[in-house]
């Protein structure tokens, strides 16, 4: 796929995203939080792009043969290091992680029907510089939460030493966090939320709808089946699971399709901004999610 659309498609995606409204619980188009407004978001999802095409144009160049030296880990670190210059605060490591190897594995696609298998073959071609450099990026966004429970932690002084005497890849690195953090799960198991649940819920809901309510159903839609483990891990799993099962009802009245689902999401909204409950996990996959639906576009029509 032509690298400039890819790369559209990840800064379109990512304004989508933040723009929908009601998101529950996040910042989104009528709701700015103390540290973050919407506006920190929309210049977050523009400045990657070029990042977001260099990765496409290295997926054409590389893949399938040497796909080590699209150097995914680089890239990751290179959008956040762009993104910083922009911005104060995290607005989008995980969408940056998610939609750098979409971007690369659209590259070297013809099709959609390519794109998922190639994520997962670019995932588990890193290297240990790739590992290294996703410690930098996490460190540069001041995030945390991959590998704080194990001796890789991203916090320790040489533990990027230790990845690369030791031969331990970025694929490596986030199978360890599979468990307790929905990225890492979704890169390293060939990304089935955003394929089978995120995209095919985007683009039904499209289909009747609009683009607004196609990505806060699709939102939700991912927050019902899966609990937010930025919610589980700032507070516990059982606190993650309500939000889910909220969801989960919001869901069977039809959620935004409704009106009794919108005033739902309305309260949902509320709810959980004054509990300070932000699934932020949920929202990278709708992201995600959403680049995968307009590349399917771009498939059909260019």
């Amino acid at each position: 796929m032509d690298p400039d659309f890819v790369a559209k498609t990840a800064q379109i995606a990512s304004v989508l995203e933040v723009s929908g409204h009601p998101k529950p619980g996040n910042v989104h188009r009528t709701r700015d939080f103390p540290d973050m407004v919407f506006e920190d978001f929309l210049i977050s999802g523009v400045v990657i792009g070029d990042i977001m095409k260099k990765a496409a144009k290295l997926g054409l160049k590389h893949g399938p043969d040497s796909l080590e030296k699209i150097e995914i880990g680089k890239l990751i670190k290179e959008a956040v290091v762009e993104t910083d210059k922009w911005v104060a605060n995290n607005t989008n490591l995980g969408i940056i992680m998610l939609l750098t190897p979409l971007s690369a594995a659209a590259g070297m696609s013809s099709d959609m029907s390519e794109i998922q298998d190639n994520v997962d073959n670019i995932m588990r071609a890193t290297t240990p510089y790739d590992a290294a450099n996703l410690y930098d990026a996490i460190n540069i966004a001041d995030a945390g939460g991959m590998g704080e429970k194990d001796e890789l932690d991203v916090g320790s002084d040489d533990a990027k030493n230790q990845l690369i005497d030791k031969g331990i890849n970025m694929y490596d690195v986030l199978d360890l966090s599979a468990q307790w953090d929905m990225l890492a799960y979704e890169l390293t198991k060939a990304m089935p939320i955003t394929f089978e649940i995120g995209y095919p819920t985007f683009n039904g809901v499209k289909q009747t709808s609009t683009i607004n309510n196609a990505t806060v159903q699709s939102f939700l839609t991912i927050l019902s089946i899966y609990p937010d483990t930025l919610i589980a891990r700032k507070y516990d799993v059982e606190t993650a699971q309500q939000v889910s099962e909220d969801a989960r009802l919001i869901i069977a009245e039809g959620g935004i399709l409704t009106d009794k689902g919108v005033d739902l999401i309305n309260d949902f909204d509320k709810d959980l901004v004054k509990k300070n409950l932000n699934p932020g996990t949920t929202a990278d996959l709708t992201a995600s999610s959403v680049m995968v639906a307009l590349l399917d576009e771009y498939n059909n029509k260019f």
